[in-house]
């Protein structure tokens, strides 16, 4: 008996992903446990293993396509059953066909007798936003086809697109399409508007008026695409932008925040790092050492490596980091596993595999998944100091400002300068109290000016 694959939920929340490749090819045997597709969510690439042994019959979705989490993707045949009947039997009714259907070409009207020759030249006719939703018509396969902004032709295009165009009000007709049979996919879409595309509004389309004797049968009512330079570019919303706003969004709305904050002298630091480079054959950031120090600080205050979950807290044994990684339109933060355990060159190299990774868009889902607490650091932008927003379950979440010579006055009451950082500790109220986070931050600003201690 055959199997249907549904579209699995690999992200906590996740409503819809994306088919980035298929890994096998209709007719190739699969295991259970098998690689057999890498699906896109809307933070990382995920390889998505199958649940069943068996013969791949095809897929039910193309490469490119995003379509909604429980939807099917594609068909394993099961033992002695041939993949063509098992393909048939699971497809969509509409897909019986095994070729799509010519559109018909939508009629124009003929123009006015008395329409001047110069008529011809007008803009082309295109279809408004409300038009694409309005005449939207089902084709095989549930692909669905628009009017063309420029010709009477249709264009097969699928559901997330008919909704994206008509959001943006893009003519799809200026959309190359390079699912089946020229089908525009989302990549083709976002590709589109990610070259350069321009937000265009159209306008409202005029009522049509009863044709009288008196005149010929009216054109059918259009609307022209009209830039009208406003001064403003519309950007649509990644997945990624989007689940960036509603993580963060909730968290300010549910997680009790309160900021503690703390200066502390690197000249120490400073120095340990440029004698560990001579030595070191990978590079060593100040980057690491901090992240070194909050793992030893963690280790120092047990309590405080904890997280709040619906029925009790959750404290752990080792340290599990999450390091905030800037990448194209958006952020990511990828977990550093038992950081507590590792060396700082060991600790180093992960940060940096982790960190590039995720700005070739290679990070894995279980990647961003876990730990208990994040460190966020703008110092190399110059910015002084901030505070940031704790990414859930995440109890916390350290902002690193950049160093800077500062006055200090001794215990002697002497006046010097040094080499000053300022941290600020956004702690979740429900897991750390005051005294408890106060007691971590110490034990971290304590590591990071004495930081030999950081390397046993």
């Amino acid at each position: 008996m055959s199997t249907v694959i549904r579209m699995p939920q690999l992200a906590a929340g996740g409503a819809e992903a994306g088919i980035q490749a298929w890994l096998v090819q209709p007719g190739d045997s699969i295991e259970a446990g098998q690689p057999i597709a890498e699906i896109e969510t809307e933070k990382a690439v995920v390889e998505y293993e199958s649940e069943v042994t068996g013969t791949f019959a095809g897929t039910l979705v193309d490469a490119g396509e995003q379509v909604e989490v429980g939807a099917p993707i594609a068909v394993v045949a099961g033992q002695g059953e041939s993949v063509e009947a098992a393909l048939a039997a699971n497809r969509p009714e509409s897909a019986g066909a095994p070729e799509l259907p010519t559109p018909a070409v939508v009629p124009q009207p003929p123009e006015p007798e008395t329409a001047p020759e110069s008529a011809s030249s007008a803009a082309p006719p295109v279809v408004s936003a409300a038009d694409i939703a309005r005449s939207t018509a089902t084709a095989p396969n549930g692909v669905e086809s628009v009017p063309s902004a420029t010709s009477g032709r249709r264009l097969f295009v699928t559901p997330l697109v008919r909704r994206l165009a008509a959001e943006r009000g893009v003519d799809v007709a200026a959309v190359p399409g390079t699912g089946p049979n020229g089908r525009v996919t989302r990549r083709d879409f976002e590709k589109y508007i990610a070259a350069g595309a321009k937000s265009v509004y159209p306008a409202v389309p005029p009522k049509s008026v009863p044709a009288t004797p008196a005149t010929a049968v009216a054109p059918a009512p259009t609307a022209r695409l009209v830039d009208p330079e406003t001064g403003f570019t519309d950007i649509p919303h990644t997945g990624m932008r989007r689940a960036i706003a509603r993580r963060l969004t909730e968290s300010k709305s549910t997680v009790p925040h309160f900021y503690l904050v703390a200066d502390m002298q690197v000249d120490e630091l400073l120095g340990l790092r440029a004698r560990l480079n001579e030595a070191s054959p990978a590079k060593i950031s100040v980057n690491d050492l901090v992240l070194k120090a909050v793992a030893a600080a963690f280790t120092d205050v047990p309590d405080a490596n904890a997280i709040w979950t619906d029925s009790a807290t959750r404290r752990f044994d080792s340290v599990d980091l999450a390091v905030a990684v800037s990448v194209p339109n958006g952020l990511l933060t990828p977990v550093i596993r038992g950081a507590d355990s590792l060396s700082i060159g060991a600790l180093a190299a992960a940060v940096r595999d982790l960190a590039e990774r995720a700005r070739d868009g290679k990070i894995k889902q279980h990647e961003l998944e876990g730990g208990s607490f994040a460190v966020s650091n703008l110092g190399m932008y110059g910015i002084s100091e901030f505070a940031a927003i704790i990414n859930p379950p995440h109890s916390g979440i350290l902002a690193v400002g950049a160093a800077s010579n500062r006055a200090i006055v001794t215990e002697s009451g002497e006046l010097s300068v040094g080499k000053m950082i300022t941290v600020t500790l956004s702690a979740d109220h429900r897991v750390l109290d005051g005294a408890l986070a106060a007691e971590w931050l110490r034990a971290f600003v304590q590591r990071i000016e004495n930081p030999l201690s950081i390397m046993l």
